[in-house]
């Protein structure tokens, strides 16, 4: 996640500043032909359904309406947001892991573990606010059972591993309360891993890492690598005895980003059995914005280092992102990881996680959670049949939760 959210404050100095600069993140690049949703495709995508690996749609309602469900009507629609229950039924969403995250912020504060159960606690209440659109899911089975009933499976995933404060059994107690994967690290190295977007500290996973690892695999926890270090993945991707994910992440070979999945972690991660799941954020997807946009998470400590004013740090960052504009990209790049990921993996090894609700600039035609079928389009265009279709949208992803979920 990388947020570009902001309180005005008429006495911050940098809002003038800001006022003067362009406000939205992106400019035009020459675009690829629209992507038209024909009746094929339409029949395919209605046949399968989307297991999205990302959505931050809890931290969205905490930061936009405090974590009140009262201020905001999901069923009715929900503007300025990306996701709502009319978009993911015209999206054919049909099991959803909620990001329960927590800012780094919160591990100096020692408030990453409390911050994380608030945030379960978050979707526990919109699935009771919503019961007849929304269900728990803990395990695969669970999922198939919430799609009989006509309801989107919600799957909770901690993004972060500094929320488990250094202990096995706050994983443990994490994972009772329903959350069934842990991103190891978010954007900074931690005491036991080492992020892709900070210093190495561990040349990848401490032998308390490996614990982490194991224990998740005892409990039946996916293992998610985004957001770590390519060291630390194939560090991972060796102690680990399940599959793993990367509920949010996508090709490094098509953009150079260091969020993306280098290939021979590619080529590991077949082996494991695990799954890549692409994220849409344009400065992960589109090339040229991944160049750009390759420092951003030093870019963000340096800001927050200058500015311990939370709302000057918010304008700040927001008149660098005017300042450093990016292409969206569209929809084709977003099939280019997906398509790349297949020729080097294989079909069975990627997904989808688009990080909705949590990143500031999306491909067009991917703007929101009712844009799935343009994914499916495109695939048909390059030659994808409805049972490559179905893995990419959710069977991969259901095969390796069946997996990796018994203890």
């Amino acid at each position: 996640m990388f947020h570009r959210r902001m309180r005005r404050s008429t006495s911050s100095p940098l809002l003038a500043v800001l006022c003067c600069a362009a406000w939205w993140p992106a400019v035009a690049d020459e675009p690829r032909p629209a992507v038209v949703v024909g009746d094929e495709a339409a029949r395919m995508h209605a046949g399968t359904f989307v297991f999205d690996g990302h959505n931050d749609l809890p931290w969205k309602l905490r930061t936009s309406v405090g974590g009140s469900l009262d201020r905001v009507d999901l069923m009715a629609g929900a503007p300025g947001f990306a996701t709502d229950i009319p978009r993911l039924r015209r999206g054919n969403v049909g099991a959803q892991f909620w990001s329960v995250y927590a800012p780094t912020e919160t591990m100096r504060k020692g408030t990453a573990l409390q911050t994380t159960i608030e945030q379960i606690e978050l979707v526990r209440d919109l699935i009771r606010r919503y019961p007849d659109t929304f269900e728990l899911a803990l395990s695969a089975d669970d999922v198939i059972r919430c799609r009989e009933s006509g309801r989107i499976a919600s799957l909770i995933g901690v993004e972060g591993g500094h929320c488990i404060e250094d202990s096995l059994a706050n994983l443990r107690r994490l994972y009772h309360l329903g959350a069934r994967y842990m991103t190891l690290t978010h954007a900074d190295s931690i005491g036991w891993a080492d992020a892709a977007t900070d210093e190495p500290r561990h040349g990848g996973l401490t032998p308390f890492g490996e614990e982490v690892i194991h224990e998740m695999n005892r409990l039946g926890m996916l293992v998610d690598l985004s957001h770590v270090s390519p060291d630390a993945m194939r560090h991972a991707l060796r102690v680990t005895s399940a599959p793993v994910i990367f509920s949010h992440s996508s090709a490094r070979a098509i953009a150079d980003h260091p969020r993306n999945v280098p290939d021979d972690v590619l080529e590991l991660t077949a082996t494991n059995g695990g799954v890549v799941m692409v994220n849409f954020y344009s400065g992960f997807v589109h090339p040229e914005s991944a160049r750009k946009r390759a420092d951003m998470f030093q870019v963000n400590r340096r800001l927050r280092a200058a500015f311990p004013d939370e709302a000057d740090y918010k304008v700040a960052k927001r008149l660098w992102e005017a300042e450093h504009p990016i292409d969206r990209g569209s929809v084709h790049d977003v099939v280019d990881h997906i398509d790349h990921i297949v020729k080097t993996a294989g079909i069975d090894h990627v997904g989808i996680g688009s990080d909705f609700d949590g990143v500031a600039v999306l491909p067009r035609q991917l703007e929101d959670v009712d844009d799935y079928p343009f994914i499916t389009q495109e695939l048909v265009n390059r030659g994808y049949g409805s049972e490559a279709v179905g893995k990419i949208m959710s069977g991969n992803m259901l095969r390796v939760l069946r997996v990796a979920g018994r203890p």
